[in-house]
């Protein structure tokens, strides 16, 4: 009844999440070209999929409103029949926002009906039905997914006061999805820098970098159960990175807390310290990277972490290479622009 599991019996489910310009389709396609194989994609966005044909070969399928989920399932399963090996999804948000997609379904039927609850009744099996085919299709998946600021109310310690905080970027999708898939990376405008929002295979965790082809190999390479790392072991605990990655140092595994004296002005102050007062500029889109806003957003408990990681940098040289390697990989990426 039960056999050995292996992992080349499945296929890759990625997910791709970012901002508009933030190279979500190229990041695609490239990732493609590592997985290997036969690639389709189908495109929402008005053409745009085809923008890069001079990239790899690769064939298109456009899809126009309505944006009915149903028809993105009829797309995956044309893809299996005609024998693709990777499909991108270019993008799965227009089946959740876009005209004819779940949220315009419920909206419809909410006013038919004048019952909220029984709309989404109908809507979410029609999700299901989509995320279903994706998780079943015998083809590996990359799915784009655009993103949007998120926002959290939250209570001001100083006046007692609530206020609407900018608390990063949100997935325009159905809250939930991104368990569905084997990793999710998110992407940002500077520099096209990806990070792992979750990670079941354990390659990216930590890792700040520019997705390729390598980011491809390496899934193959870890679904096959091939040592990624090249020691042996196929799950390694501190994966190497590809060749285009750059560690971050990772936040010292402690509760955020506010330390009495530091203040943003302290953050600039180490950096200093450190010889890089003037990657200030790089250092702002790292904030922004983590933590949805810049250096004067900073929340106390922000403050006392940043604080807490860029002191450490002075006493692990590691950390710091890691740290001065990111900064670099920006500036670099900002004289080729």
């Amino acid at each position: 009844m039960f056999t050995p599991a292996k992992r080349q019996q499945s296929k890759i489910r990625l997910g791709l999440i970012g901002p508009s310009g933030s190279g979500k389709t190229y990041s695609a396609l490239l990732i493609a070209q590592g997985l290997g194989g036969k690639i389709a994609l189908l495109d929402t966005e008005r053409g745009s999929g085809s923008l890069y044909a001079d990239l790899c070969a690769y064939d298109v399928a456009e899809l126009t409103p309505p944006f009915d989920p149903a028809r993105y399932v009829k797309a995956i399963q044309g893809a299996a029949e005609a024998g693709y090996d990777v499909l991108i999804i270019d993008s799965l948000t227009h089946a959740w926002a876009g005209e004819g997609g779940i949220l315009e379904f419920v909206d419809r039927a909410t006013q038919a009906v004048k019952n909220n609850f029984a709309a989404w009744r109908e809507a979410s099996p029609k999700h299901n039905a989509l995320v279903d085919a994706m998780l079943g299709a015998p083809l590996h998946i990359i799915a784009t997914i655009r993103s949007k600021t998120a926002w959290e109310v939250v209570k001001d310690e100083r006046t007692g006061k609530t206020k609407p905080v900018k608390i990063g970027l949100a997935p325009i999708q159905r809250d939930g999805l991104e368990y569905e898939f084997t990793a999710v990376l998110e992407l940002s405008v500077d520099g096209h820098i990806a990070t792992a929002t979750k990670d079941r295979t354990g390659l990216f965790d930590g890792s700040y970098f520019t997705p390729g082809k390598e980011t491809g190999k390496k899934l193959i390479a870890w679904l096959n159960g091939e040592p990624v790392n090249g020691n042996g072991d196929d799950h390694p605990v501190d994966p190497k990175p590809a060749r285009n990655v750059v560690q971050m140092p990772a936040p010292p595994k402690v509760e955020p807390r506010t330390e009495r004296g530091t203040s943003v002005g302290d953050l600039f102050g180490v950096l200093r310290t450190l010889g890089l007062g003037g990657q200030v500029e790089f250092y702002e889109m790292y904030l922004a990277k983590k933590y949805g806003h810049g250096s004067k957003d900073l929340t106390p408990g922000e403050i006392s972490e940043q604080f807490i990681t860029l002191s450490r940098c002075k006493r692990d040289a590691k950390m710091l290479k890691q740290l001065t390697d990111y900064f670099a990989a920006l500036e670099n990426y900002k004289k080729a622009a």
